[in-house]
């Protein structure tokens, strides 16, 4: 499934997925630290045991990475998935980033909703912002209970939010 804007229209349905988000900033701070990390081993187990400490500790963060990458994308896809089944307009999602967070921008009629969050799987977390506004939960926390925080989500962004917008 690809995302798509309709032509001759002035909005677009979300009819897809959200686009993958590897961070090249998390990779690269993986490796650093990987690097400094491994560093600590050569007074102690040489040259060989310094290169085969980096290559597993970058092998892990890289893995790391890769898997809350998937589960903050799996999530995003899953309320932006809920919001269109109860009625919400997603014009578009893009990726984007700040600082060292992963983030999807979905652009509604009523404004931009950011989710994302830190991709490292074991403190992956999930962020929602709108208007300013945000919370976050723990990913995990979110994979349980994803229907209930996309209709409490929903509620808030489309159904209060266009209520509070028109008044």
């Amino acid at each position: 499934m690809q995302l798509e804007q309709r032509s001759g229209t002035s909005t677009a349905d979300w009819s897809g997925t959200v686009p993958t988000a590897f961070d090249a900033r998390v990779l690269g701070l993986v490796v650093v630290t990987a690097g400094l990390a491994a560093s600590l081993n050569v007074p102690y187990g040489g040259i060989a045991f310094a290169l085969a400490a980096f290559v597993v500790l970058a092998g892990l963060g890289i893995l790391s990475h890769v898997l809350g990458e998937r589960q903050l994308r799996r999530l995003a896809d899953r309320l932006i998935e809920h919001w269109t089944d109860a009625g919400g307009q997603i014009e578009a999602v893009t990726k984007s980033s700040n600082g060292m967070r992963t983030e999807w921008t979905v652009q509604t009629p009523d404004g931009t909703v950011t989710v994302g969050g830190v991709a490292l799987a074991p403190i992956s977390r999930l962020s929602v912002e709108w208007q300013g506004v945000g919370d976050s939960v723990a990913a995990s926390d979110a994979e349980r209970e994803i229907d209930s925080l996309a209709a409490d989500l929903y509620e808030e962004i489309f159904v209060i939010g266009t209520a509070t917008q028109q008044s």
